[in-house]
């Protein structure tokens, strides 16, 4: 009770996130534990995960990917891709909500924010489509559902908070690089659904433009610089050419040279105070991370994570409807909560029941957890993008929240088809790995069970390819064997025979391997399990004991 009055009265003053949540924790740990017994107790329950999340390599991507974020959104590339974008799709039917999807991608991959790709694309896109005859609810529900793509698309922010969440829960830790790399198919997936969509409203659309490739190459050479970075960043992680919290300073150079040297469209000033308005959400975000991380050490000592875990296998929930009670949990929780702190508080207690309880991928959950993120960005009553569209485009939140209705149900649709087939997030990490087309594939663990390959990252168990390569070795291995003589399998005195080591005093060594006299000078087939050895020169031929063991499975 004091909890929720202590949130309850700083939200009606108007405090920021990370006061109300520093509060809330706080509270919660002199109500329901006794280690923060004094205020400096408290402090260093608080502190201490801070100290420990600021030695970590991949809380530098945080600030290095906002920066390079706010520089490139400062430096005009916005305008910049959609005039590429709308020379290369707009001739087509739809080909102007195309080029806005495609715009919101690319942008997108530039900031790695969804409210911030949503007022720059949006703000050109919106007006531009209801100039050219598209219908108003259709264009304004269009743009908004686009611009959520920031949540999948590199660098974006919420796949690297969710990284930093979980990197302390065991098995369910995941390496940033392979978010980023998991995330690009399901966000391509999400962006096609849009064009199909905007390709079948646009049809009738008879306002379009004319293709000019002088056109395309002329917006081509001032895209080219916007289009390339999420390129860079990802073909960086994925080849192995830097580390993600590297990617992130190479992100930020490469921002920085772009818009002050070749664009020229930032001086010293106006970098200044891009880069001071970075820093005030960065230090927002900083401690909104450091309290959560203390909540979390606060679920731990509670034991929320086992006493969940209880209640689902007390339901006797399978992978399916543990799937399924998640993503509506999710879902609402993404429409009430920011997706930053959502992810920082649910992450690590989710992920590690879904991998330990119910064998489903980390990476996987990964994925479909910062999907439900981009749907809780679309879903009312608190969805960002719904405020930020209605003060952006002036309108009313009603028709605001109807218009977003068929981009919120396609984008569900898609979350169904990435929570089942987990071939979406795991398969290029899988073909990464391995380098073979034939372990893309990876199924949904519908009886519980992980199904992971042998170059996979946890339980080692063969893949496919693996299994049939094995088969075909051991089919050529039993043709060989068939063609043998009686005498070459039982008696066969090849050289590369195992010799027998000895002891200094013309006995078998008991550390060799044993071997069996065949009565001519070679050595016979290995001893079976079990049998004796030898360690007197006292002329057995079966170089065992007095007991008929040693000749178990021998034809005579």
């Amino acid at each position: 009770m004091m909890i929720l009055l202590a949130i309850a009265g700083l939200a009606l003053i108007g405090a920021p996130l990370f006061v109300i949540i520093g509060a809330a924790t706080g509270v919660a740990f002199e109500q329901y534990t006794v280690q923060a017994s004094s205020f400096w107790r408290l402090g260093e329950w608080v502190l201490n995960p801070f100290e420990n999340l600021m030695g970590k390599d991949a809380f530098l991507a945080v600030p290095l990917f906002i920066g390079a974020g706010a520089i490139m959104t400062e430096g005009g590339m916005a305008r910049r891709l959609v005039d590429f974008m709308r020379a290369l799709l707009g001739w087509l039917p739809g080909g102007l909500g195309m080029a806005a999807v495609a715009a919101c991608m690319g942008f997108a991959a530039i900031s790695g924010s969804s409210p911030v790709t949503l007022i720059a694309v949006g703000s050109i896109m919106f007006p531009a489509l209801v100039k050219a005859g598209y219908p108003e609810k259709f264009s304004l529900g269009l743009v908004m559902t686009a611009g959520s793509l920031g949540c999948l698309m590199v660098p974006s922010l919420i796949l690297v908070i969710y990284a930093l969440a979980v990197m302390s829960a065991g098995s369910a830790t995941v390496d940033t690089g392979q978010m980023f790399v998991a995330a690009y198919v399901p966000a391509t997936a999400v962006a096609l659904i849009l064009c199909l969509y905007s390709y079948w409203v646009g049809r009738g659309v008879a306002d379009r433009a004319r293709f000019s490739w002088a056109r395309l190459w002329e917006t081509a050479r001032e895209g080219v610089w916007a289009l390339a970075l999420p390129l860079i960043v990802f073909f960086g992680i994925r080849e192995g050419f830097f580390a993600p919290f590297k990617a992130g300073a190479v992100a930020f150079a490469y921002a920085l040279i772009v818009t002050t040297v070749i664009h020229r469209e930032i001086d010293l000033r106006k970098l200044i105070n891009v880069l001071a308005d970075a820093g005030r959400l960065m230090g927002m975000l900083i401690l909104i991370i450091a309290l959560t991380f203390s909540l979390n050490q606060l679920f731990a000592l509670m034991e929320v994570e086992k006493k969940l875990a209880k209640l689902l296998l007390d339901w006797n929930l399978g992978p399916i409807g543990f799937m399924l009670l998640t993503n509506v949990f999710l879902i609402v929780l993404g429409a009430l909560m920011d997706s930053v702190s959502a992810t920082l508080v649910f992450a690590p207690i989710l992920a590690p029941i879904a991998v330990t309880h119910y064998g489903i991928d980390p990476v996987h959950f990964g994925i479909v957890f910062v999907v439900n993120m981009e749907i809780g960005y679309l879903a009312p009553p608190v969805a960002t993008n719904l405020f930020v569209a209605a003060a952006l485009f002036k309108k009313p939140f009603g028709l605001v929240t109807r218009a977003i209705m068929p981009g919120l149900g396609l984008t569900t649709a898609a979350l169904v088809l990435f929570m089942f087939v987990p071939t979406c997030s795991k398969g290029m990490i899988n073909f990464q790995a391995s380098g073979d087309i034939r372990d893309v594939w990876e199924p949904f663990p519908w009886d519980g069970k992980r199904w992971t390959t042998l170059f996979g990252s946890h339980d080692k168990t063969a893949g496919i390819s693996d299994i049939s390569e094995e088969a075909t070795q051991n089919a050529l291995d039993d043709t060989k064997i068939d063609k043998l003589s009686d005498d070459d399998y039982y008696f066969d005195d090849d050289d590369d025979a195992t010799p027998v080591e000895t002891d200094g005093d013309a006995g078998a060594s008991r550390d060799a391997a044993p071997a069996e006299a065949d009565g001519d000078g070679g050595a016979g087939p290995p001893a079976e399990a079990g049998a004796g050895t030898g360690t007197g020169d006292d002329g057995d031929d079966d170089g065992g004991d007095d007991d008929d063991d040693s000749l178990d499975g021998v034809q005579l």
